[in-house]
């Protein structure tokens, strides 16, 4: 697509601190990080969100979870406690509509849901 922002990153017509690159995934830190550790994991190849990349390509799919407890291990946030938070849809908080997850972690957060 070339309207979307994380395809660009992709191309590197954009610039981004990367944290890792394999074949199929790219993670670089989020210019608005909101935790000290915040690392947005995509795949490179354009899915608008996590219904359609798990519908299209689930081994892709678990390619990216992957990298996303990897990046939380390398970033020293796997044994503390770090969150991973995918939004699907406008109304959960989606901006750009590229499948992406923020690895967030470095800091204490509130439970999401109550027990």
């Amino acid at each position: 697509m070339t309207d979307c922002l994380f395809c660009k990153i992709v191309a590197g017509d954009v610039p981004s601190t990367k944290v890792l690159e394999t074949e199929h995934v790219l993670a670089f830190r989020d210019i608005q990080p909101k935790a000290p550790t915040h690392v947005l994991v995509i795949p490179k190849t354009h899915y608008a969100n996590i219904a359609e990349l798990t519908a299209a390509d689930p081994a892709l799919a678990g390619e990216v979870l992957a990298a996303a407890a990897g990046i939380a291990e390398s970033e020293g946030i796997a044994e503390t406690g770090w969150n991973l938070l995918g939004n699907t849809g406008a109304e959960a908080g989606q901006t750009i509509f590229h499948v992406h997850f923020h690895v967030l972690g470095g800091k204490s957060f509130e439970p999401l849901l109550a027990a």
